[in-house]
């Protein structure tokens, strides 16, 4: 394993999540967007470059870079699941807080791979695109979700804050990779760590959780495998780091008003 690169508080990785992750401990969190293995209903569909599964047709995204690990069938895609995420739970502290992103096919797979890596399953979180595809005659499929845990007991705090569970978000239209998450999104979801915690990422992508945990004032450990998204979100992460923390309470009118742009 190569050495870090380090820019202030982010500590980010080129390699493989299953290679690092037992090198780290203690972090207060989890956030990560991993691979969904989906995008269709059968094999055929699982195994289309990412861009033609994910992205409109006629888009400016499906110029970007592909990446792979998305393509699993679905015993091997639930296997691999609880490997990382037992790995996570190692690398984080008792109590932390674990979330991250699917979509409707594997919503249940989801939830139950949580429970197999040995986080304590706490919920669902909708997030609502308001631009999504429409679907003729049928429902549109509107939501990707973010499923959450915890790694063992979570202790309550009486002075806590209460957080949303439903958020309404549009994906951002100027993209450096094909399922980028909207930063305004991801801040909402850091409300639940602690102020100056550490964040594991360990499916980096375009670094927008490492992005939104320095304009947050908090620390981030990040993972990606592929050298072409390490260096997206390296300039990413370097960019928001130059300009500091911009949003010590995510929970303003501004932010809020953000979320349904």
């Amino acid at each position: 394993m190569s050495a870090p690169v380090v820019i202030g508080p982010a500590t980010l990785y080129n390699a493989d999540a299953l290679v690092v992750l037992p090198a780290l401990a203690g972090l207060d969190a989890l956030l990560c967007d991993p691979p969904y293995s989906s995008g269709g209903q059968f094999r055929s569909d699982r195994v289309q470059d990412t861009r033609k599964k994910y992205v409109r047709s006629g888009s400016s995204s499906a110029e970007l870079p592909d990446f792979s690990g998305d393509n699993r069938d679905q015993r091997g895609f639930s296997y691999w699941a609880a490997l990382w995420l037992a790995a996570a739970l190692r690398a984080c502290r008792p109590g932390a807080v674990g979330m991250f992103f699917t979509d409707w096919r594997q919503l249940s797979a989801s939830i139950d791979y949580m429970q197999a890596g040995g986080w304590v399953w706490r919920g669902v979180v909708p997030w609502c695109k308001p631009d999504a595809r429409p679907q003729l005659g049928r429902f549109t499929a509107q939501c990707e979700y973010v499923i959450w845990g915890t790694a063992g007991a979570m202790p309550g705090d009486p002075m806590a804050a209460t957080i949303p569970g439903f958020y309404e978000c549009s994906a951002p239209r100027e993209r450096v990779h094909v399922t980028q998450k909207p930063l305004a999104l991801v801040r909402e979801l850091l409300r639940i760590v602690p102020p100056g915690g550490a964040v594991l990422d360990c499916f980096m992508g375009s670094g927008s959780t490492g992005v939104a945990c320095l304009q947050t004032g908090r620390r981030v450990v990040g993972i990606e495998l592929y050298p072409v998204h390490f260096e997206s979100a390296c300039d990413r992460i370097n960019d928001a780091h130059r300009q500091g923390a911009l949003f010590e309470h995510a929970d303003t009118a501004q932010e809020q008003a953000r979320l349904t742009l």
